[in-house]
């Protein structure tokens, strides 16, 4: 997986477990969703994403590199 599926990846998983938390446990979690859509929203604009970075720093790879499922 490259950063991209990463990033998709973390977002889901921290928007569903901040909707369940906020249903179940305290409304205060909905502000942990609204922070994960309003970062992929500001990321839609300026390709700044601060978990990408750490991800780049832990050696994950940005690209496929050759590996597409559509190219012959």
């Amino acid at each position: 997986m490259i950063i991209t599926d990463w990033v998709h990846v973390f977002a889901g998983a921290f928007i569903l477990i901040s909707l369940a938390l906020g249903t179940w446990i305290h409304p205060y979690w909905y502000f942990l969703t609204a922070f994960v859509g309003a970062n992929l929203f500001q990321y839609g604009f300026s390709k700044f994403c601060p978990l990408a970075m750490i991800l780049k720093k832990l050696g994950v790879p940005e690209s496929r590199s050759g590996q597409s499922c559509c190219s012959k």
